[in-house]
């Protein structure tokens, strides 16, 4: 590389880095505040909404830098137009697409890193993510965490704590328990202490009663104890078998596809997954080929660039949307798969050609008929 394509390539990096940190903190607070009510009503730590909220980083990345990369490509290169540094460049003999070359490195590199996105990346944090969910779901020390509140914990069961000390301390403890047939049995506690056994959570309590209601007879048995051990196993909400999301596969995943009678039955978009991480990677290059198409060629204007990067902006939004709108359409009919990689080369390999011909096709375009 020479000293002008290493100049050009440092202005777009940074410029790229700027603006896809500022696109992924909005986005990323927009989607952190929709883990709040989760987070609040699972009782969990705010160690594990920081999690959860991180976890969903590299799924919304792929889709923020090739919109920062165009943003950069338009952005630079319309300064140094506007400067008339382009200007010079052009006079010394550069090309438009030699102009263009620090920006398809630059766009390559950027592509290699959404591939890491959506092939790897992007799926283990998925996977990490519904993980996190279901066990904030299913945990019962972090409902028990909810410190003054009656936690409803599953169809008739109902948990109560005043307050929670250190080392799993308990102190005010109720539960009421309706769920066996004509029997509701409440336990009150002075105090107690949240321990796992094997994995099974319980809880010993102290200076407490037990109270069974027989609905059928009105009869009511009392026991007080000292020490007692309640088994809250029951209190955990225990999540079925599910089939899981595309989302969350791995690309082995995808590609071998077990026997499971589900993934027969989706099978179109477990196919529209894969070739979606397949071609959207891609979009990068495509966009930059879309603004750089728009703003190299041809004669520069002092007065602004504004309608070829409203063009470039247009486009690539056009762009964006036919390929979001095929890879739904490829998971109801998997033979419209070669439009997908299709609508990400196609732009891109047209916008390549006409920086290379775009006196060709200004002269054909231009070219007048003669009057009869």
């Amino acid at each position: 590389m020479n000293q002008i394509d290493r100049y050009l390539l440092r202005n777009l990096a940074v410029a790229t880095v700027f603006v896809t940190a500022g696109l992924s903190a909005a986005i990323w607070l927009t989607q952190s505040l929709r883990l709040v009510e989760m987070v609040v009503e699972g009782g969990a730590s705010l160690g594990i909404f920081f999690r959860l909220a991180l976890l969903t980083f590299p799924t919304f990345l792929s889709l923020i830098l090739p919109v920062g990369l165009l943003a950069a490509v338009l952005f630079t290169y319309n300064r140094l137009i506007m400067d008339s540094e382009l200007v010079v460049m052009r006079a010394a003999g550069l090309s438009p697409m030699a102009l263009a070359r620090p920006a398809l490195i630059l766009a390559a590199v950027v592509a290699l890193l959404c591939y890491t996105l959506t092939l790897f990346a992007g799926p283990a944090a998925q996977r990490e993510l519904v993980r996190l969910r279901q066990a904030v779901r299913s945990d019962v020390s972090a409902v028990l965490l909810r410190e003054g509140t009656f936690n409803d914990v599953g169809t008739g069961l109902t948990v109560y704590v005043r307050e929670r000390g250190r080392e799993g301390a308990l102190s005010g403890l109720l539960i009421h328990d309706l769920r066996s047939p004509g029997v509701a049995t409440t336990v009150v506690a002075e105090r107690g202490r949240l321990v796992e056994v094997d994995d099974v959570p319980h809880v010993v309590v102290f200076n407490g009663t037990q109270i069974k209601f027989h609905q059928d007879d009105g009869r009511t048995e009392w026991l007080e104890f000292a020490r007692y051990t309640v088994d809250l196993q029951a209190l955990r909400k225990e999540l079925g078998p599910r089939w899981i999301e595309p989302r969350e596969r791995s690309l082995r995943d995808l590609v071998n596809l077990t026997d499971d009678p589900l993934d027969r039955q989706f099978f179109g978009r477990l196919r529209a997954e894969l070739h979606s991480r397949l071609a959207t990677p891609l979009l990068p290059l495509a966009f930059t080929a879309v603004g750089l198409a728009a703003l190299l060629p041809g004669e520069f204007s002092r007065r602004g660039q504004g309608r070829r990067i409203a063009l470039a902006a247009v486009g690539a939004l056009v762009l964006q949307s036919a390929v979001l709108g095929i890879s739904n359409l490829v998971g109801k009919n998997p033979a419209l798969t070669p439009l997908l990689y299709g609508a990400v080369l196609l732009p891109a390999a047209a916008a390549l050609w006409y920086m290379v011909r775009w006196r060709a096709v200004r002269r054909a375009l231009t070219r007048t008929v003669p009057a009869e």
